[in-house]
């Protein structure tokens, strides 16, 4: 295997991905562990095969990206070519999906509310939030100079009491 670098996790497959695969390809058959394995690197090389050549490809035709017209010559060049009509499927319908993904994430612009109604308000919400934090802030403040003085006051009140007692102590004293 050309990617034995010792950093084999990092350039294989996930094998959860790779077992669902196999249990739904063969749910009434039972695959060893080491089966599973080879098939994970038998993935991982084919993979790493038709990138390989894929970037190839782009890198003749000057480009910096490989594209999926890369990938299918790679396929192709390499004598894959019964696979392609099911790649351009499979590309198809990814190319629906991530076209229904832009969609829902264009539901914004389909509110009907123009981007700077949508601003201004993102705006208020946020000097109101601002307003309740700077309130808050302040009752907390309020609540520790409460808490200040009356910490003050039980001193001065504990100081006046322990200087009365011993006002009066020193009047029994006096008596005696």
């Amino acid at each position: 295997m050309a990617s034995s670098s010792g950093n084999d996790d990092d350039l294989t497959i996930p094998r959860a991905a790779i077992n669902k695969m196999i249990k739904e390809t063969l749910p009434n058959v039972r695959v060893a562990n080491d089966a599973r394995e080879l098939v994970v690197n038998c993935c991982t090389e084919f993979i790493h095969l038709i990138s390989s050549e894929a970037n190839e490809i782009c890198n003749k035709s000057e480009k910096k990206t490989i594209s999926p017209e890369h990938v299918i010559q790679a396929l192709e060049s390499l004598g894959f070519g019964s696979y392609i009509s099911e790649v351009k499927e499979v590309l198809q319908e990814c190319k629906t999906v991530a076209l229904k993904r832009r969609k829902a994430s264009s539901r914004l612009e389909n509110l009907g509310i123009p981007e700077e109604e949508l601003l201004r308000q993102q705006q208020e919400l946020f000097a109101k939030a601002r307003q309740q934090q700077a309130e808050l802030a302040q009752q907390e403040w309020l609540q520790m100079q409460q808490a200040a003085q009356q910490a003050q006051l039980a001193a001065a009140s504990a100081s006046a009491s322990n200087q009365a007692g011993s006002s009066q102590d020193e009047d029994e004293d006096d008596d005696i």
